[in-house]
């Protein structure tokens, strides 16, 4: 895997301390930009907790300011007779914004008429840029210690200088100083980047956010992270291409988690920088491999993997088991659970007449239940030779191995015909056969292509990867190729050894068939040719769809 590497200034984001606010404040004529005016702008341009620039302005707007407004914010209506248009001041408010981080009180609402005003005129939207509510931020930082959060009595709490009044700089002044104040907060709580900052209002409520800090020093660099308890034990294994935008997404609120009962177990983070999405992706397999975390769902290792394999008999016909049988003409697998194997062998089942039956040939009365209906020829009763049912063992093996429409087409017309008998449910259930078989038998083709093409050296979107038979021995970044001993099959290599190991190739594969990926180098025989398996696949899909 890649060596470990000096984080960079990249890494950590962008400082808040370099980050450029506007903290802005508008008066307006009423709460809605649609029948109301903006009367007044003002802005301050802040950056590392100075002053760099300041804007205020009355404003035309164009209309009577109602008496309620004026007793409210003072403006009246002489004082913005000789003020200039909005038409005049946005140009000129757009110039001094620039692409700084919009900052307001409610925020929302000033950006309402700021964008109102932008679209009638054509300019950029001010909500296209970054923005921050200091209400929002209050609420997630000091909601406890505050009666309210208007801006005048966080004003009050902080002790600024400024007190608000409703007019637009000294309420701009008055918010830049409660920002201040509330970035103090949030660095304690290891919030040191603009986009943790512009990620806190939604943090999680919990009393886990406080583990947030666990993150601060996390890369921003694809890779493994690694939860750990208080005893060392590792609870969880995740990836993700930035380390620390991830860990710190389950503080702030993920909906499609459920981590409470994880977070309270978290006491460190571990991680692994990882040269790209490929390698991170096989390093989380086989640390969850390695360690078994317990709150881990998927990609877990089973504790018995299963095969679907073809007996060596006479009249050989389909066996679930537990290890791979060496004399073995077919083996598919490995499957996590015997009931996955069984939906593929009732799959082939459905498509050729193999021999159903496990009782040996000519030693009972008649024939047994599958041959007498008709759906597989079975050599009961001694009357099937070896000779006469080879074609049908020979016809599985050509699909598997070749074209796998001798396999699937006979599975499309099922359920096609189920359709069309409004059996729908059945049809389903021939669907989902069909599905499981697809997935195996492309899973199948792509180790066997892993396994003829020896060591692989390829490159994709800067991270270079070394294959050998299925297995990735090596990934980094740069043109530098590292000196590697050849790494011999695993077992049997007609099939992965394990189920982590048939994972890891298949994530392998699918990096190796995108269209970003460049070969360099190839010691046997690689084949990336066109899936032929995709047209069935996705026409029984759509009969089961269609019929319905």
């Amino acid at each position: 895997m890649s060596a470990p590497r000096q984080a960079s200034f990249e890494d950590l984001g962008t400082p808040l301390h370099e980050v450029t606010f506007c903290v802005l404040d508008l008066e307006t004529t009423g709460g809605s930009p649609a029948d109301c005016a903006i009367t007044e702008i003002g802005a301050v341009k802040v950056r590392g907790g100075e002053v760099i620039g300041t804007f205020q302005t009355l404003v035309d707007p164009g209309a009577p300011i109602p008496p309620s407004i004026v007793l409210l914010t003072g403006i009246t209506q002489s004082m913005v007779v000789d003020a200039p248009r909005i038409e005049m001041v946005l140009p000129t408010f757009a110039e001094f914004v620039g692409s700084s981080v919009v900052v307001g009180h409610n925020v929302r609402f000033d950006l309402s008429f700021l964008d109102a005003a932008a679209d009638r005129l054509g300019y950029r939207r001010f909500s296209a840029n970054d923005s921050v509510d200091t209400a929002a931020l209050a609420r997630r930082l000091v909601r406890s210690e505050v009666r309210n959060l208007r801006l005048g009595t966080l004003a009050a709490h902080f002790r600024s200088p400024v007190t608000p009044n409703h007019r637009a700089l000294e309420d701009a002044t008055a918010t830049m100083h409660v920002l201040h104040s509330l970035l103090e907060r949030a660095g304690s709580l290891g919030v040191l980047a603009l986009e943790d900052l512009l990620a806190l209002p939604t943090a999680r409520g919990a009393s886990e956010y406080r583990k947030i800090h666990l993150a601060r020093d996390l890369p921003r660099r694809p890779g493994v992270y690694l939860f750990k308890d208080r005893t060392g034990d590792v609870i969880y294994v995740g990836k993700a291409r930035n380390l620390r935008t991830r860990v710190s997404a389950y503080f702030y609120g993920d909906p499609r988690r459920s981590v409470a009962t994880m977070l309270k177990e978290l006491d460190d983070v571990d991680h692994r920088v990882c040269a790209g999405d490929l390698e991170a992706s096989v390093t989380e397999l086989r640390l969850i491999g390695a360690h078994l975390p317990r709150h881990n769902r998927r990609s877990k290792p089973p504790k018995t993997s299963h095969w679907l394999t073809l007996t060596d008999e006479p009249h050989p016909r389909l066996s679930i088991t537990r290890t791979v049988h060496p004399n073995s003409r077919l083996t598919l697998g490995p499957f996590r659970r015997r009931a996955s194997a069984e939906l593929v062998m009732n799959a082939i089942w459905d498509a050729v007449p193999i021999r159903r039956c496990t009782g040996r040939a000519g030693k009972r009365v008649g024939r047994c239940a599958a041959a007498q209906i008709g759906v597989a020829a079975c050599p009961c009763d001694g009357t099937l030779s070896p000779d006469a049912y080879r074609p049908i063992v020979d016809r599985l093996l050509a699909a598997v191995a070749g074209e796998a429409d001798a396999l699937l087409q006979p599975l499309v017309a099922r359920i096609e015909a189920l359709a069309a008998d409004a059996r729908f449910e059945e049809a389903a259930w021939a669907r989902d056969r069909h599905r499981a078989l697809v997935r195996v038998l492309r899973r199948h083709r792509a180790w066997q292509a892993l396994v003829d093409a020896g060591r692989i050296e390829a490159e994709r979107d800067g991270e270079r990867i070394v294959v050998d038979h299925g297995r990735l021995v090596a990934a980094w970044n740069g043109s530098d190729v590292p000196l590697l001993p050849p790494m011999a099959p695993v077992g049997d290599p007609r099939v992965p050894p394990s189920v982590s190991a048939a994972e890891e190739a298949h994530e392998i594969w699918t990096w190796l068939t995108s269209d970003e990926t460049r070969l360099i180098d190839v010691t046997g025989v690689l084949c990336l040719a066109a899936d032929p398996i995709a047209a069935l696949d996705h026409l029984a899909d759509d009969v089961v769809g269609m019929r319905r």
